[in-house]
C-alpha cells in the first residue's frame, strides 16, 4: 500500500496554472508521519484518464485525485472513473441534497427566488453524478462533495476532489484524519545529510553502496547541485530510514568522508 496523487487538468500541462497540490499533499502526509509514494499529472484526455485509473484501481494504494469533477465539457474524471470500474454513473442522493442546499444558500445570498427546475440548477446536479457505489467526501468550502471509491482486498481507495486547493486540501485532511489515523507515525524515521564539496558522485558511489549493504533498513541519497550565488558546487549526501540503523549509518558515512579527505559542511 502506498499513497498516490493524481493531478488532472490541461491548465497544469500548458503552464496556465502552476500546480500547488504536490507540495501540499507531501506536507499533509509528512506531518502525520506518512509519505507520498508516487504522483502523476494528466491532461483532460478521457482515454488517458480512464487507462490510468484502471491501472491504479487494480492496486491497493490510497490515491488522491484532484481536478476534473465539475460538470463542464472539459471535466471527465467522474465519467472516466465509472468507465474504469465498468459501472454506470448515477446521481448520489446525499450529493444531490448537498448541492441543492448550496444552491438555496446562493439564492438567499443573492436575494433571488430559488427554482430547482431551472435548467442551470438541474445541470448543477450533474456534479453529484458519481460511479455507482461511490461514497461522498464532504466539502467544507461550498458543500459540493467529492466522491470515494474503495477497491481491492488490502484497503485500497481513491478519493476524487475538485482541483481548487481551497476545497481539495481540507478534504484531504478530513480523509486522512477520519480514515487513516491508525497509520500516523507508525514508522519512525531518521534523516540526516551533509554538503560534500570537491567530489564527484561517481567517486562517492562505492561508499553509498557499502553503507546500504551494511545497513539494510537505510537508504543513502545524493543530491548534486551546480551551486548558486550563495553556495559552491556540491553534493548533499545523506541517509534516511530506521532510526537506530540510520544514525549508525550516518556516523559511518561521516567517518568514511573524513578518510577521503573531502570538504564536508554539516547542515
Amino acid at each position: 500500500m502506498a499513497f498516490g496523487l493524481i493531478i488532472i487538468g490541461d491548465e497544469i500541462l500548458s503552464g496556465k496554472r502552476i500546480d500547488k497540490h504536490f507540495s501540499k499533499v507531501v506536507d499533509l502526509l509528512s506531518v502525520r508521519g506518512l509519505s507520498l509514494g508516487w504522483a502523476e499529472i494528466l491532461g483532460d484526455d478521457r482515454a488517458r484518464i480512464t487507462s490510468t485509473l484502471k491501472r491504479t484501481f487494480a492496486s491497493d494504494d490510497i490515491v488522491f485525485s484532484c481536478g476534473g469533477i465539475g460538470a463542464t465539457p472539459d471535466d471527465h474524471t467522474r465519467q472516466c472513473a465509472a468507465a474504469a470500474l465498468g459501472v454506470p454513473i448515477e446521481l448520489h442522493p446525499e450529493a444531490k441534497q448537498k448541492i441543492q442546499e448550496r444552491m438555496l444558500e446562493m439564492a438567499r445570498e443573492a436575494n433571488v427566488p430559488f427554482d430547482l427546475n431551472k435548467p442551470e440548477n438541474l445541470h448543477r446536479l450533474k456534479m453529484g453524478e458519481f460511479p455507482q457505489g461511490a461514497e461522498i467526501i464532504p466539502n467544507p468550502y461550498n458543500k459540493i462533495p467529492g466522491f470515494a471509491i474503495h477497491h481491492g482486498n488490502g484497503g485500497g481507495a481513491h478519493y476524487f476532489m475538485p482541483g481548487f486547493p481551497v476545497m481539495a486540501w481540507p478534504m484531504i485532511e478530513w480523509i486522512l484524519d477520519t480514515h487513516y489515523g491508525h497509520l500516523f507515525h507508525q514508522q519512525p524515521r531518521f534523516e540526516k545529510s551533509v554538503l560534500v564539496f570537491q567530489s564527484m558522485e561517481s567517486a562517492l558511489t562505492p561508499l553509498m553502496e557499502a553503507i546500504e549493504d551494511e545497513f539494510p533498513q537505510v537508504k543513502v541519497f545524493s543530491l548534486p547541485s551546480v551551486g548558486d550565488a550563495e553556495t559552491r558546487r556540491h553534493i548533499e549526501l545523506g541517509v534516511k530510514g530506521e532510526p537506530e540503523q540510520a544514525a549508525a549509518a550516518f556516523d559511518k558515512l561521516i567517518a568514511e568522508l573524513n578518510l577521503l579527505k573531502v570538504e564536508v559542511q554539516h547542515l
